[in-house]
């Protein structure tokens, strides 16, 4: 429950009471005293409490007068606490809702390396679980608002606008974010992001969802890093079902996602050894120390090599890939202090 309505529950159910009970009386008063019907005593009791200044339906005696004069008084007294109730209700919200995203933008801004995303459809919340099973710090860039206050948390920070716009980029920390993914589901709206991200930060990497294939090469020339098409993931996926079911099985079940249940990890050469000093897998020694299997290693400038021999000499800034089941990939995370 919203911690504003949890404090002002009591209070707004106080004034309920005490206005249903007000109404309760002045009708009851008015039938008793003055012997109206039930349609005239609720007419003389809403004129009476709200104050209208309209005239009664029949005079007065002197003991009605004396207990509508009672209930103009008491109407005032809790008419008046039922406004102030709802005034500071209103006031409130809005102030929690300004110190809510002062909080939420005090943190984006303390964010650094960073991902940001744009668009929380069915991509970007398939990103942002996986960013989340891996601990990494990200902002999402939402324009429906509706959207953003269902999803927002404090382990899913939002920017509320157009992704398009600079200073929005600029509110979600881009100058200082190592990547974005674009995941808008109008390919001209990811061109634009992809030109106006790249415009503002040189070095960042941007991963653009393209629906159309005409769209790929125009988003790999705007600055984006890499496209994907998810229509042809998933068509090709369901036909890789049909030629070698038993093969993409077996890829489906290893998983990826999360610290403690991953089959595959991807890790940095400089965690493993120091770096200055010459090293061959063999000399790591992996499937020995965490029973882990070498299964494919990058270079420095980006080359790929499956299945690397054991003789293949590493460099720095290259990468290993390991396969091993989650205790094994666990036991190469703890032994080499691997985040």
């Amino acid at each position: 429950m919203n911690p504003l309505i949890k404090f002002f529950r009591k209070k707004i159910y106080t004034a309920v009471f005490l206005l249903v009970f007000l109404l309760f009386v002045g009708i009851l008063g008015f039938k008793i005293m003055s012997d109206y019907t039930w349609v005239d005593a609720t007419y003389m009791t809403v004129i009476t409490i709200t104050t209208v200044g309209f005239g009664e339906v029949q005079p007065l005696d002197d003991n009605a007068k004396i207990f509508t004069i009672f209930l103009i008084l008491t109407s005032v007294i809790i008419l008046g606490y039922a406004i102030t109730v709802i005034t500071e209700y209103i006031l409130s919200k809005n102030n929690f809702e300004e110190l809510k995203q002062r909080k939420m933008q005090k943190k984006i801004d303390g964010f650094k390396d960073h991902i940001i995303i744009c668009g929380y459809g069915r991509n970007g919340k398939q990103a942002a679980k996986k960013l989340l099973a891996y601990n990494k710090s990200f902002v999402v860039i939402e324009k429906d608002k509706d959207i953003m206050e269902k999803f927002q948390s404090e382990m899913v920070p939002f920017v509320l606008g157009n992704a398009n716009e600079d200073d929005v980029l600029q509110q979600a920390g881009i100058e200082r974010a190592s990547t974005l993914i674009s995941a808008l589901p109008n390919d001209a709206d990811n061109l634009f992001v992809v030109l106006s991200a790249r415009q503002i930060n040189a070095g960042l990497n941007i991963i653009s969802r393209a629906s159309q294939e005409t769209s790929y090469q125009k988003l790999k020339l705007a600055g984006a890093n890499n496209v994907i098409l998810p229509d042809r993931i998933g068509g090709d996926h369901m036909a890789s079902l049909v030629v070698v079911p038993d093969l993409i099985e077996f890829i489906d079940n290893l998983s990826i996602v999360g610290k403690s249940n991953i089959n595959i990890e991807e890790i940095p050469v400089e965690k493993l050894y120091d770096a200055s000093s010459s090293k061959t897998i063999r000399d790591l020694d992996l499937r020995k120390k965490t029973g882990c299997n070498i299964i494919g290693y990058k270079d420095d400038i980006g080359e790929y090599i499956v299945n690397p021999e054991a003789d293949l000499e590493l460099v720095p800034k290259s990468k290993l890939i390991v396969l091993g089941r989650p205790e094994q990939i666990q036991k190469l995370n703890t032994l080499y202090n691997i985040d």
